[in-house]
C-alpha cells in the first residue's frame, strides 16, 4: 500500500491535467469575451463620467 497509494495518486493527478488542458478555441473565446466585457465597462464608465450621456 505504501508504493501503491503514490502510484494511483500520481496517476490520478495526471489525469486530471489532461482533462482540463483548455484548447485553442477555450481560451480565444474567454478572450474576446474578456475583451468585450472591458469595453462594455468603459463605455458603461464613460457615460458616467458624462452625466450619462454616452
Amino acid at each position: 500500500m505504501v508504493i501503491v497509494g503514490p502510484i494511483l495518486l500520481a496517476l490520478a493527478i495526471a489525469w486530471a491535467m489532461l482533462r482540463n488542458r483548455a484548447t485553442r478555441g477555450d481560451v480565444k473565446h474567454t478572450e474576446e469575451a474578456t475583451r468585450r466585457r472591458y469595453d462594455q465597462q468603459d463605455k458603461e464608465d464613460k457615460a458616467r463620467e458624462n452625466g450619462g450621456v454616452a
